[in-house]
Order: C-alpha cells, then sequence, then structure tokens
C-alpha cells in the first residue's frame, strides 16, 4: 500500500472469522459470569486497538498470566476520538482481529465512550491497562480514575502491565493517514516549531479567560427527507418525510465552543417574545455559560429550518422570523448594559450574522470599549450585499471566509493576502484569519507582515454548518491571550476540523477530544 493512502477496511473484506469468541457484549456478561461462578479469575482489558501491533499483542499476553480468562472490549467505532477519520479499522475488523489471539478468551464491542459500564456488567477481578496509564494524573480524560474505582466497586483491582508500548497512532499517521502528503508536510514542519506539552499549557492559559459572546441567537432545525421526484404536474421536487433535529446555533454555539476552555463566559442576545425558544436554549447551554437576553415581545426568535436529502446534502430552507430583535429601547438598554461591564471582559467574540440584533449604535460601542474585539460578519441569503466587515470601526482580530473578505473589499480577483491585508489595516486588527474550505486558513500577523497558512485538517465532512464559528471560537480565544498567532489558527483549525465531522452544532468542540485531536496529529 502506497504511504499515505486510505482503506477503510470492513468485516466484509476478510476472507474467514475465528469461531466463536467475537460476541456481543450481553453474550460475553453471561459467559463472564459462568466463569466466575466456576471459580476461575476473570481478567478484563479494554481499549480501540485501531491498529494491532506487537505491544498490543504482548499486553494482552501479559494480562493472560493474570487469570484464567482474559475477556477484552472494544471502543465502538461511534466513540473513537483520536483524530482525522479514525478510526481507520471498523469495529467489526478490529474484534475479530482480537479474537484471532490465542490469549483471548472473548471480545466484544463497548458502545460507551469509557469502559465503567462493562466493568459493572463483566465484574473482573483484574482490569489491566498499559504502562501509560500509570500516572493517572497524565490522562486528559480522567477515565482512568473512574475505571479503577468501578473495578474495585466490584471486588476487583487495577494492573498496569509494563511491557514495550508503540503508539498505534504514531503508526496510523505514518501509513494510514487520511491526510494528503502535504499536509503532513506541514504537521512535520509545525512539530519542530512547537514542542506538545507547550501547547498544552497554552490551552491552560484560556481557563483564565472571562468573555462576553455577543451575536445573533438561532436556533437550527435539520428536517431530514428522501426525495421522490419531480411531480407528476410541475417542476416540483417532491420529498417523503423522515424526521427532524433542532440545534442552538448562531451565537449560542459560539459561546458553548468558548465555555469548553474559559471558565466564565457570559452570552448577550436578544429573543423574540412571540416565540423565545428560550427554555431549549437554556437546556443548550453549557453549565458555565451565563445568559443575558433581551426579549422584544412583537417580535420572533430567528428559527433556520433546513430540509435534507438522504444524502445528507441540504435541498432548501426556509427562515422563520428574523424581525429586528432589537427596537430603540432595547438598543438603549444594551449599550447602557455594555457601557456598564465591557471592560472587565478579557474578550469580546461577535459572531455577527446579520440579522438584525447588532445595530450600528450596537457596533460603535463594542469598538470602543472593548478591550480585545473578535468578529466575524456572515455573508448570508437573508443580508448579501448589505452586510461586510467594514460596518466596524475597529476590531483586534476578523475572521472570515473568502467570499466575505472580497466582499468587503469589493475585489473579486485580486490576491487573498494583498486584500487581508488592506482590510485588517482599515480596522487596525493586528490579526485577520481568511477561511477557505479545504484549502485551509490564512492567518495576516500585521506585527510582522507575515501570513501563516494552516492545511483543512480533517479529510471526512459530514457537515460544514457551524464550522467557522468553530474556528472564531478557538482562535479568538488564543489571541486575545496572547498566544502566538501560528498556534492561534493551528488550534481554530482542529476546533472547525472538529466541527465538520458532526452534524450542524449537534456537540461543541469538547476540550478532552480537542486535546486528544491535537495529540494524535502530532505523533
Amino acid at each position: 500500500m502506497a504511504k499515505g493512502s486510505v482503506v477503510k477496511l470492513s468485516l466484509q473484506e476478510t476472507a474467514e472469522t475465528p469461531s466463536g469468541k467475537f460476541m456481543s457484549l450481553q453474550t460475553l456478561t453471561a459467559f463472564a459470569a459462568d466463569c466466575r461462578r466456576r471459580g476461575e479469575r476473570v481478567v478484563l482489558c479494554h481499549g480501540t486497538y485501531d491498529l494491532m501491533h506487537i505491544g498490543h499483542i504482548k499486553h494482552l499476553q501479559a494480562a493472560r498470566k493474570l487469570g484464567d480468562r482474559l475477556l477484552v472490549t472494544l471502543t465502538a467505532d461511534a466513540f473513537v476520538n483520536k483524530g482525522p477519520d479514525r478510526p481507520v479499522f471498523t469495529e467489526a475488523l478490529r474484534g475479530e482481529s482480537i479474537a484471532a489471539l490465542d490469549c483471548v478468551d472473548g471480545v466484544a464491542i463497548n458502545a460507551a465512550e469509557t469502559a465503567i459500564e462493562v466493568i459493572e456488567a463483566l465484574r473482573p477481578h483484574v482490569y489491566v491497562k498499559g504502562s501509560d496509564y500509570i500516572r493517572a494524573q497524565d490522562d486528559i480524560t480522567g477515565n482512568i480514575r473512574r475505571e479503577q474505582a468501578a473495578v474495585e466497586s466490584v471486588g476487583g483491582r487495577i494492573h498496569f502491565t509494563q511491557e514495550a508500548t508503540f503508539s498505534s497512532s504514531n503508526l496510523l499517521n505514518e501509513h494510514f493517514s487520511a491526510l494528503d502528503d502535504g499536509v503532513r508536510d506541514f504537521l512535520h514542519g509545525f512539530r519542530q516549531r512547537h514542542d506538545t506539552e507547550n501547547l498544552k499549557l497554552c490551552l491552560d492559559r484560556l481557563a483564565a479567560l472571562d468573555v462576553l459572546v455577543l451575536g445573533d441567537i438561532i436556533i437550527d432545525e435539520y428536517h431530514y427527507t428522501r426525495p421522490l421526484g419531480q411531480t407528476g404536474k410541475g417542476n416540483v421536487l417532491a420529498v417523503q418525510y423522515g424526521s427532524q433535529e433542532r440545534f442552538a446555533g448562531g451565537a449560542i454555539a459560539v459561546a458553548n465552543h468558548v465555555a469548553g476552555f474559559a471558565r466564565k463566559v457570559t452570552l448577550l442576545g436578544g429573543l423574540g417574545g412571540q416565540a423565545s425558544h428560550e427554555d431549549f436554549i437554556r437546556q443548550h447551554l453549557r453549565d458555565n455559560v451565563q445568559p443575558r437576553f433581551f426579549t422584544n415581545d412583537s417580535a420572533h426568535t430567528l428559527v433556520k429550518r433546513r430540509y435534507i436529502g438522504d444524502d445528507a446534502g441540504k435541498l432548501f430552507e426556509v427562515y422563520f422570523g428574523g424581525e429586528s430583535l432589537t427596537s430603540p429601547e432595547i438598543e438603549g438598554d444594551i449599550r447602557h448594559w455594555l457601557g456598564q461591564h465591557l471592560e472587565r471582559f478579557d474578550a469580546v467574540i461577535v459572531p455577527d450574522f446579520g440579522n438584525g440584533f447588532i445595530t450600528q449604535g450596537m457596533v460603535e460601542s463594542l469598538a470602543g470599549g472593548a478591550r480585545f474585539l473578535a468578529v466575524n460578519t456572515q455573508v448570508n441569503s437573508g443580508n448579501r450585499g448589505y452586510h461586510v466587515i467594514t460596518r466596524y470601526p475597529r476590531a483586534d482580530f476578523v475572521s472570515l471566509n473568502e467570499p466575505e473578505l472580497r466582499m468587503a473589499a469589493g475585489n473579486r480577483q485580486g490576491d487573498i493576502e494583498s486584500i487581508a491585508r488592506d482590510i485588517a489595516a482599515r480596522l487596525g486588527a493586528t490579526h485577520l484569519a481568511v477561511t477557505r474550505g479545504t484549502r485551509g486558513v490564512l492567518m495576516q500577523e500585521r506585527a510582522i507582515d507575515a501570513s501563516h497558512a494552516i492545511p483543512a485538517l480533517s479529510g471526512r465532512v459530514v457537515d460544514r454548518i457551524g464550522a467557522g464559528d468553530a474556528f472564531l471560537s478557538l482562535a479568538g480565544l488564543c489571541l486575545s491571550a496572547g498566544i502566538p498567532a501560528d498556534i492561534a489558527a493551528f488550534f481554530g483549525s482542529i476546533a472547525g476540523a472538529m466541527n465538520v465531522q458532526t452534524v450542524c452544532n449537534r456537540e461543541p468542540v469538547d476540550p478532552v477530544q480537542f486535546q486528544k485531536y491535537l495529540t494524535t496529529l502530532l505523533k
């Protein structure tokens, strides 16, 4: 296989399967109970095992010596969060690989994020992990402590093998990477400039920030359908309705992204009194987000309903509400609030969707009073041609996609770096980022007149909605904390890469999974 090529393998591609040992978790639980009744010592190992290697084999052989039966549970595909396009091998193929080992007596898939539930179900005498888990404080998930407590609660103990360790992620990055040669070359250079531990220290610096997120409150609805084809009496697409899903979008999503990294976040937004959706919004905020809503009794909170085809493509969308939420009275109240509170925030992040909430008076208050102002002005079907970044007289960090930047400059074909420099200078911005989809991100740093190019860090795209918001959230936080521009752009790109691998804003960027993604990329 050529270096860098990726083959997503599945069980159907195997010639044969070992008999009997790969079973459901329910069957494995019954098997473990029978073993205990016969007085046999049950040993349990748990992991991803995305690439079986000699380190895994020696670990499992050592575990087998600790008892009479060795059971192994594998993390299900849906819960593997180890970086771009992982797992490489499906859960079925990973399970059959483990079951093929003579030292293993039973294998099952664990459809959960941790091994706690399988420990409680299988009740092993010994739960075995590798030597890289001995220092519990190094486990960023905190799961090893919880798993140890779980095994001790069922009368067992934890044991750490001392076999030589190898990195599956390192081997997969080298031989099965979903990233192209250009991305791997970039990551190699980035590793030379930045130590992983120092990057984690940069993330730790974000925790102390007090952040205000101000912007449009949006409820995103996805209505899933199956296209039936053109109707018999007109050029109209007919679809079969399936199901629906709602997401907390707009500034809510940005606040949730930010709150995963900064301990204190305030969300300021406008609601409509006619259909506020306030209960739904509050239920979908992280615990450390403090909302401050201003309600216009005669308006509706904006809902964007998208109809989705069976290939996950978007057919069309419908706006509900969208009237101006900010009456002159509400604008006065918001500007008064900003005048009282704006100076205390370390960073103000403004996802400005141009739906009528942020008035020009509010823009002036933000530009005049924020200690650090990060802004994105999004172009959409409701504001195209009327909503550009130059409505802000000042910003410290600006994040735009390429069409948004070109529209602001009135320059369709000019050199993108020159346009970025011109717009940044016009706003007095120290940094300006241009997100370019599959071509990655370009971060302009005015102080040294330099550009930092970050390639796209995901080979798999489920949904692009919200990726720019995730980038703005992380990159803006980093720059407000004085973190170097290339690191800020890299962290923002990781957040965007994670976001495109889920539907809409179903989940905010998780800081633990972020660190795992970061670590995997740089192995």
